[in-house]
């Protein structure tokens, strides 16, 4: 039976092209498979009786994702890509009784062969695979026998064998083959079946040409047919690269004061890979963009790629300066393709999230009632969350969100400005906002939450619980919200001695922590970015000598950015009274402290 997550994800597939990728409770790969309708076959999998091997798969299945593609083919391609890469378990076991999936066999004999099979063992043999399907594995095995022929026959016999004549077969059928000429052949596979294809066309080419200038034109269109299949299975796809260069491809989709990235590494002319990214924006999209790929190729791990694609909102140079990778962004053709289809994940990866999000407002059934219960509360109608948000110690500022039976109530979000506090200080930011929240409460004489949780651990618990009780005498339940490595609500601190509470990953209860978790985060990190973005603004322009509070309005009021101020010509700026010369120093100022400009310096 499918879990409620996996429930509501199901409702939220597209009914489009793509791969779809199993995953069990360790977030280990255990099924790959691809279609041309994700939501149709997906759901099969959960909505249909299954048995045997592929109950077991569903038994096992926590969480899938998927990878939109822009037709069949394509997710064919990359199914095949996604099996080799992981080896997922079940592709093998799922497959009839006697075998799994097939892979291409070069044996290990004095004179190899080529073969396909369902199974590999420890028989110092090289295996190629697996492959989707049967079809996939016979095609490309007819055509290594023909382009790199080793054995073909059962072994020397006095005379030369069919295959021989026909040019598949080196010819230990009636005379010693050196073992150098199968070393030579089976170096030449494995590169072609790792996706270095680009000798194996050039030599079909010459081949080609040859025969047809001797006037051996069935000769020639075999040439032809092989070398179409190249093109038919690598080329033609917008999956897979035609130039075969190195590249990462990054795109994103911003909204709700989150950020998506997907990144698609090209790799021997196939997409080998895709990460995602989900997190809140701090400054603009562009900007954390832009720092994402700086950081990202900062670590040391990281291979670089030979050239980087981006979207036309990201700014090439600036990629390049900071990391030292050709940049460049693609403005048709195959790249722009792979481009888009990288910003059509993003899209959906944050919009399942948000929709998610919502599906799970709607459980508000009995959530509170399973916290009440699981922290012992004589009620629980109302939680106050509390988050604090900066940068680099600048820009303090803490929001609160509140939700009533389980709901959020927007009405009734707070945002505060800490004004005793000017660095980055969980103990005193916490104070100064529960002292400034419920005071003005008791002012008010109104009604106090049942609960404060807290997107904290043990500090800001007990800076709470110092003000609540040693100043204000007030008696509310605080619990804390304790995070797991990928920063999501794990379970709960709670009680005199902070105690962890462990909360059913599954149940309402923990759903309804996360989402308050989710809003307080989101709800802080845009107060963050409104406030910063506000201040940098005004704090760059009232650095300009002769700009003052009336002409830093005037500016803002009739460009509406500072990019567009920045873009701004001399003229246009003197056309809103302003004087040349200061219309000049602000064009001179700009110029100066951009960060391309900046970049040029260095």
């Amino acid at each position: 039976m499918a879990s409620k997550y996996i429930e509501d994800k199901l409702t939220l597939l597209p009914e489009k092209p793509g791969v779809y990728i199993m995953k069990d409770r360790n977030g280990k790969v255990i099924y790959v498979g691809k279609s041309k309708n994700l939501k149709n076959r997906v759901r099969s999998y959960f909505k249909s009786r299954q048995v045997g091997r592929r109950e077991k798969l569903v038994n096992n299945i926590a969480d899938y994702e998927t990878i939109i593609t822009a037709n069949d083919k394509e997710a064919f391609l990359l199914e095949i890509t996604l099996i080799q890469k992981y080896r997922p378990y079940y592709n093998v076991s799922l497959k009839n009784g006697s075998g799994g999936y097939p892979y291409i066999k070069i044996t290990n004999e004095r004179n190899p062969k080529m073969l396909v099979t369902s199974f590999q063992r420890h028989d110092g043999a090289y295996y190629y695979g697996p492959y989707p399907n049967i079809y996939a594995a016979d095609e490309t095995l007819k055509f290594l026998q023909k382009m790199y022929p080793l054995r073909r026959c059962n072994g020397y016999q006095g005379r030369p064998c069919l295959y021989y004549h026909m040019g598949q077969c080196l010819g230990s059928c009636f005379k010693t083959v050196p073992k150098q000429a199968y070393q030579q052949q089976i170096k030449q596979i494995k590169s072609f079946l790792n996706g270095n294809v680009i000798q194996a066309k050039q030599l079909l080419q010459q081949r080609m040409e040859t025969a047809a200038a001797q006037q051996e034109y069935e000769r020639a269109a075999e040439l032809r047919d092989q070398l179409r299949y190249i093109q038919a299975t690598v080329e033609k796809q917008k999956i897979i690269s035609n130039d075969y260069t190195q590249r990462d491809i990054f795109n994103f989709y911003a909204d709700h004061g989150w950020l998506s990235i997907q990144i698609f590494y090209i790799r021997q002319a196939r997409l080998m890979k895709r990460t995602k990214r989900l997190f809140p924006i701090v400054s603009t999209s562009e900007e954390e963009v832009t720092n994402f790929i700086v950081q990202f190729y900062n670590q040391k791990q990281q291979l670089k790629p030979v050239e980087i694609l981006v979207p036309s909102e990201i700014d090439p140079e600036i990629i390049y300066q900071l990391t030292k990778i050709p940049t460049r962004v693609p403005q048709r053709g195959q790249k722009r393709a792979l481009l888009q289809m990288a910003r059509e994940n993003a899209k959906y990866v944050l919009d399942e999230k948000f929709r998610l999000l919502e599906l799970n407002q709607q459980k508000t059934t009995g959530a509170m009632t399973e916290l009440q219960q699981a922290l012992n509360l004589s009620q629980l109608n109302r939680i106050e969350a509390f988050d604090h948000s900066h940068l680099d110690g600048a820009d303090l500022v803490s929001a609160m969100v509140v939700f009533e039976n389980g709901k959020p109530n927007k009405n009734k979000y707070r945002k505060y400005k800490l004004r005793t506090v000017d660095h980055a200080d969980e103990t005193a930011s916490t104070k100064e906002v529960i002292r400034r929240r419920y005071t003005r409460l008791l002012k008010e004489h109104a009604d106090l939450p049942d609960l404060i949780l807290m997107d904290g651990g043990e500090i800001q618990m007990n800076a709470v619980k110092d003000v609540l009780e040693n100043e204000l005498a007030l008696e509310i339940p605080v619990a804390g919200m304790v995070k797991n490595s990928k920063h999501r609500t794990a379970d709960l601190l709670y009680g005199d001695q902070d105690e962890h509470v462990a909360l059913n990953p599954q149940s309402q209860a923990f759903y309804l922590v996360q989402r308050v978790q989710d809003e307080v985060h989101r709800f802080a990190i845009s107060f963050h970015h409104e406030l910063h973005s506000k201040n940098s603004m005004t704090s760059r322009l009232d650095n300009i000598k002769g700009v003052g509070p009336k002409t830093r309005n005037k500016l803002l009021r009739n460009f509406g950015s500072m990019k567009n101020i920045e873009n701004a010509s001399v003229v246009e700026l003197q056309q809103l009274g302003i004087s040349k010369t200061v219309a000049q120093t602000i064009k001179y100022t700009f110029a100066k402290t951009t960060p391309m400009a900046k970049m040029r310096k260095a």
